[in-house]
């Protein structure tokens, strides 16, 4: 009577300590943030120019060349679908955790037990007996087993959604690069574009200042004007030259940054730059900020990782439970490989194991804080995905109307330069302007035609960089 009564207490007292070491510690979790201000402006229009496909947004048949043959080539983004790939084979071994496995086994031996041992007695009479028909002995076996981890906390099934999720999150990954690559692209080929403008508005500047200095020349000559003039405006002769050669440079870097984007060895891009002053800049929709939440390939990919990082956390937390697993093996062995045709050979097993944790749990909790504290990271990275999504546009839309107005201030300025050049020029002639007033002329419409270029070429980039903000270009 008292043993069944200790033996009832012992049961108890393990029962309290298997509780206790189910016991899960606290953490302090975070809960994303998803909000939005209601608009970039005061407007509240929710039509979104992110809805045309890059093909209509960038109309150049050059450029549209350029990015598909970056899409096929360009080694980065061929290095991106390899890791979606490994991520989806990932999901298949997930997969396969939480079913049977059924393995097939067998195996031969030799024995050779001391002489002096029960098992080499044995051995001994058996070589004694006279009925014996076969010199082998050993143990030969053949057969199939089965083990199954019951996932009853959902451990692996978590485990498995988690890898759908980070897979997801990679095809996001390699939208998001799309989107730079297009980027990358059309603003390098606006910039060759406008490289090819500057250099032909130095060369035309060369002639001018040509002409300019022979008219000095025959002035001197004439003896109306010094050496010092000719000096003069041979010196600027001589850095306007001097500009096509950092120009011509700097379509060469240019040109292979976009070779290297499409993946190929240096060679000449072909462009259109005749069209570059007359491009128009059709309307930009930004929309409501809402819509980056679904348009912008990289705040998708941090949402997929924060879902998938919130499932790691319950897979670290199953693992406080205790886990069930049932173990099976049907077969044939015999210590003859005669016998094991035989249906006495015949040999089976059915096992169930439960395995909980009891003490020394500290990579248990380890583990779980980590995987709490790769949530809260995934939770922040969502959060600044967001804010930097909304600011880039907010800043592209700045851009965008204010060199907007600067190009039209500066166009009237190259156009009011552009007839002082002649008028200058005239008045020298006539003896109504000094020389000074001739070279200065023709320095700032250079300046000013070369700055309107760069303007153009920053009206270019904000339309470029505006798509990509609101997350267009991958599709």
């Amino acid at each position: 009577m008292k043993m069944k009564i200790t033996a009832k207490y012992v049961v108890l007292v393990l029962c309290i300590v298997w509780l206790g070491a189910c016991k899960i510690p606290a953490i302090s979790s975070k809960q994303e943030n998803k909000s939005t201000p209601a608009g970039y402006t005061n407007s509240q229009d929710t039509t979104n120019s992110v809805k045309l496909q890059w093909r209509q947004y960038f109309t150049d048949p050059y450029l549209i060349a350029l990015i598909d043959t970056a899409l096929l080539n360009n080694q980065e983004l061929n290095i991106t679908l390899q890791e979606i790939e490994m991520t989806k084979n990932e999901i298949m071994a997930r997969k396969g955790e939480y079913m049977p496995f059924l393995n097939l086994k067998a195996g031969a031996g030799a024995d050779r037990s001391g002489k002096y041992t029960w098992d080499g007695i044995s051995e001994e009479d058996w070589k004694t007996r006279p009925d014996k028909g076969h010199k082998y002995i050993g143990d030969f076996m053949v057969g199939t087993y089965f083990t199954w981890e019951l996932d009853v906390w959902k451990k692996l099934r978590n485990a498995k959604k988690s890898a759908v999720l980070k897979y997801l999150s990679t095809i996001e990954g390699k939208n998001f690069m799309v989107t730079n690559i297009i980027a990358e692209i059309a603003s390098s080929y606006y910039e060759l574009t406008a490289l090819d403008n500057l250099l032909a508005i130095v060369q035309q500047n060369i002639e001018l200042q040509t002409s300019a200095l022979q008219v000095v020349k025959l002035e001197k000559d004439a003896a109306k004007v010094s050496q010092l003039a000719v000096n003069r405006f041979e010196a600027q002769l001589l850095n306007t030259k001097n500009l096509q050669f950092e120009i011509q440079q700097k379509i060469v870097e240019t040109e292979n940054r976009i070779n290297f984007l499409a993946g190929r060895f240096p060679q000449p891009v072909a462009r259109n730059a005749a069209s570059f002053n007359n491009m128009i800049l059709d309307p930009i929709f930004a929309g409501v900020p809402s819509q980056l939440l679904s348009y912008r390939p990289d705040i998708r990919q941090a949402e997929l990782e924060l879902a998938a990082a919130k499932l790691d956390v319950q897979v670290a937390k199953a693992n406080f439970y205790p886990s069930f697993s049932l173990n099976a093996g049907v077969g044939l062995q015999g210590f003859n490989p005669v016998y094991l045709i035989k249906p006495e050979s015949i040999l089976y097993n059915l096992a169930g194991d439960m395995i909980a944790p009891l003490v020394n749990k500290n990579a248990i909790k380890a583990t779980y804080f980590n995987a709490n504290a790769k949530q809260i990271q995934a939770v922040y990275n969502y959060e600044r995905s967001i804010l930097n999504a909304h600011i880039e546009v907010v800043n592209q839309l700045s851009r965008m109307d204010n060199f907007t107005k600067s190009y039209e201030t500066k166009a009237k300025e190259v156009d009011i330069l552009t007839q002082s050049i002649t008028i200058s020029n005239n008045l020298f002639r006539s003896a109504r302007a000094d020389y000074i007033e001739v070279l200065l002329t023709q320095r700032e419409a250079l300046d000013s035609k070369i700055e309107l270029i760069e303007i153009k070429l920053k009206q270019l980039d904000a339309k470029v960089n505006i798509y990509r903000a609101l997350g267009g270009g991958w599709n």
